[in-house]
């Protein structure tokens, strides 16, 4: 299995997806080697995690996250410093040395970074087949406009050498198939879930003191939790918070990540005047992520495109209701959550506005949702991935 990041590593959903997904299928049991391009200390025994990185690095760092510019040390001392693009060719030759000196039975890619290196590994290993695992797209990424040409063409030409392509939605199988004409049935749709033992027990300390003592005041909190970038769809989250402080002043937005974004999010809400109800945190792990979203009497996910999203099952989970944008691929499996499209900036704020204004509709949503998610689980995801592996395993030996 080849990823770009895995907790505690991660800048986003796709290594805890990666995460979770892997400790599930490793009861069926699968045996899996999951390949990284940098070193990261790994104490669980599920699976094995090996480095892939150039000839004689002995320090991979990485500026500030997975998806930044790496630096490598080699062992004659010198460094050399590389882009994103380029370590993901780096990553291509590691993984190819790798995949000529091991067996294997599948070969199974998560998102564009790797599929080059996929398509190496599975030169090496022709009777493999070559599982992609697709978690977004360019277009995704690029919050609906055409994006980075040499990355559609990373995509497009690994999606026609495939065997099997994994979508995480229907959303995002309609996407694929919009966009580079992959036949339907070349792709499964395999949505996402959720671990319920990442639920950890709240502590009765929120870390948000100050939200708390507001809240005994009879403030509101409404939270957004992920990447500050394009594709979330964060200037209209800010535009419709001006709307739903000027109905309900008493009204905190929390937000709460780093991205490319950042500052200019904060810009945009001191230009909006509504800076002293808006708190940016950065990113955050731990008890101070898990507190974001239990401050919240709502969540909120106004991405432009979301493939899947699962940032509202952890919201639920830890006991807040969501809103999250129609053109959310989690809507295939939360239902009980409120929704919007991305753009309709007047829409979003009403339905904040409505929460906040109302506990009772606030209480119930949560109720119902939780109910939904208690019957969500990786295991269901595992099982039908595992059928896949056996189905086209088996075509290679036929």
């Amino acid at each position: 299995m080849l990823g770009w990041e895995l907790p505690p590593h991660n800048s986003g959903g796709l290594g805890v997806a990666c995460y979770h997904l892997c400790k599930a299928l490793a009861k069926k049991p699968v045996d899996i080697e999951f390949i990284l391009p940098y070193h990261a200390p790994f104490v669980e025994n599920f699976m094995k995690v090996t480095a892939a990185h150039p000839q004689g690095a002995k320090v991979v760092m990485t500026n500030s996250g997975a998806y930044d510019s790496y630096k490598y040390v080699f062992d004659d001392g010198h460094e050399e410093h590389v882009d994103i693009v380029g370590q993901q060719m780096a990553f291509e030759d590691a993984v190819a040395r790798i995949a000529s000196s091991k067996e294997y039975d599948v070969i199974h890619a998560h998102d564009w970074l790797t599929f080059r290196a996929a398509l190496r590994a599975k030169q090496a290993k022709m009777h493999c087949p070559l599982i992609l695992h697709v978690h977004s797209i360019e277009r995704d990424r690029a919050g609906g406009q055409t994006g980075n040409p040499l990355v559609r063409e990373i995509e497009a030409t690994s999606m026609l050498v495939a065997d099997k392509i994994i979508a995480v939605s229907q959303l995002t199988k309609d996407a694929i198939i919009e966009e580079y004409g992959i036949p339907a049935d070349k792709i499964d749709v395999v949505h996402n879930s959720v671990d319920h033992t990442t639920f950890e027990a709240l502590d009765a300390d929120n870390a948000y003191n100050y939200l708390v003592t507001m809240k005994s005041n009879g403030y509101r909190v409404v939270t957004n939790v992920g990447r500050l970038t394009v594709q979330k769809g964060l200037t209209n989250f800010l535009l419709a918070a001006k709307e739903v402080i000027n109905r309900a002043p008493r009204t905190f937005f929390l937000i709460v990540g780093s991205g490319e974004q950042y500052f200019e999010l904060i810009e945009l809400a001191a230009k909006l005047g509504i800076a002293e109800n808006v708190i940016f945190t950065g990113f955050q792990r731990g008890k101070n992520w898990r507190d974001s979203f239990a401050i919240a009497d709502l969540f909120v996910m106004p991405s432009i495109s979301e493939p899947f999203g699962i940032a509202p099952l952890e919201s639920v989970g830890f006991g807040t209701p969501t809103l999250i944008s129609n053109q959310s691929g989690v809507k295939e499996v939360l239902h009980n959550t409120l929704k919007v499209d991305f753009w309709d900036v007047h829409e979003m704020a009403n339905q904040i506005t409505a929460v906040v204004q109302n506990d009772a509709l606030r209480d119930t949503l949560q109720a119902n949702a939780s109910a939904e998610l208690n019957r969500m689980s990786w295991d269901h995801t595992a099982d039908k991935l595992f059928s896949i592996y056996q189905h086209h395993m088996q075509k290679v030996t036929a």
